[in-house]
């Protein structure tokens, strides 16, 4: 359940809801393999498959989780390293706005380790939301070929 509560919360400020003030957007997830960082994943994965599907949205949603092991501050946690580190950091951003969407904490990270996962997550959520943005490009111009276009 908390999963489908921080994945709906994180949507609902992308999606343009108050254009659909009588109706429901479904979103399912199925995750075939839980090998850490689920959660994120399902997130970034159904901003692009609502953007794709052509729900009106304020931008798309993209994140990344940094957390602690071993003393080092490191991004895209393995399940061993999620059940064994010393923090969780999962963050979900909107990149236009920089708005963030989602964060949670597990764990106990200082300020400095902090300020370094939250600066190496913005970093990647660049890299990740350009793979976004050219998934969806690469859908509508093969749409548009389909078209005879």
């Amino acid at each position: 359940m908390e999963i489908s509560k921080v994945i709906s919360e994180a949507l609902q400020a992308a999606v343009m809801v108050e254009l659909f003030p009588r109706a429901q957007i479904d979103v399912f997830i199925e995750v075939l393999q839980a090998d850490a960082g689920t959660r994120i994943a399902g997130l970034t994965a159904s901003a692009v498959a609502l953007a794709a599907a052509g729900v009106p949205m304020r931008d798309l949603v993209v994140g990344c989780t940094a957390g602690k092991v071993d003393g080092k501050v490191v991004l895209d946690l393995s399940k061993e390293e999620d059940n064994f580190g010393q923090a969780d950091l999962p963050v979900a951003i909107m990149p236009k706005s920089g708005k963030v969407v989602l964060m949670q904490m597990d764990g106990d990270l200082s300020v400095e380790e902090f300020n370094e996962a939250t600066s190496m997550i913005f970093k990647a959520t660049e890299r990740i939301n350009q793979i976004q943005r050219d998934a969806l490009k690469k859908n509508y111009s093969s749409s548009a070929q389909d078209w005879g276009e």
